[in-house]
């Protein structure tokens, strides 16, 4: 693993915008030279939608996180009938990270969060989707009057805001309640760091 560096063994041939619409969807043929040492044409779909951070604010003295729910078409298209139960998240737009968390906080949970830090730099879905997520966990204090949050109407957002324990956000998991794989690591890493 000294040297995973596969510009080399990479030569693109081909780049064609199939769509432009919201995100950008494009079609690449290109050549890869494999592990034996042969060159290997392919052609694949690759989904740009931008870099996203997403934040768990935890009260850790009070035990209490915040999560959000709201509707996520590519699910219902799937099959999956129920709200997505998930961490605050937003797409950087220029951002950074940590400023991206930070204002996506306040909008769709109306919460202040403090001390953000990233636990995480991941890719959500590498096989076609180009977007890399920090994950963060912040602090926040649950007993400070906040705003009702819920997102932004023009941009179709209608979140529900849910606080609980952290025990009873981890109990939802095991209930398959909670879905969503970027919520599950950071309720995992929430917990973890809760050990003494």
């Amino acid at each position: 693993m000294a040297n995973d560096d596969v510009t080399r063994r990479v030569r693109i041939k081909e780049t064609k915008i199939l769509s432009d619409d919201y995100y950008v969807l494009r079609r690449l043929t290109f050549d890869f030279q494999r592990g034996d040492g042969r060159w290997q044409s392919q052609t694949r779909e690759s989904y740009d939608i931008g870099d996203a951070a997403c934040v768990l604010p935890h009260d850790r003295a009070r035990d209490k996180v915040i999560l959000i729910k709201q509707f996520r078409l590519p699910l219902f298209e799937w099959g999956y009938r129920r709200l997505m139960v998930e961490v605050i998240a937003g797409k950087l737009d220029g951002d950074t990270p940590s400023d991206c968390v930070i204002k996506e906080a306040m909008e769709e949970a109306g919460v202040a969060i403090a001390n953000p830090r990233r636990i995480s730099h991941c890719f959500s879905s590498p096989g076609a989707v180009k977007e890399r997520v920090s994950l963060f966990l912040a602090d926040y204090d649950s007993t400070a009057a906040r705003p009702a949050g819920g997102g932004h109407e023009a941009e179709g957002e209608d979140i529900i805001v849910l606080e609980m324990s952290l025990e009873a956000a981890l109990a939802m998991i095991a209930g398959g309640e909670i879905v969503d794989l970027k919520t599950i690591a950071l309720l995992q890493a929430a917990a973890l760091s809760d050990r003494p």
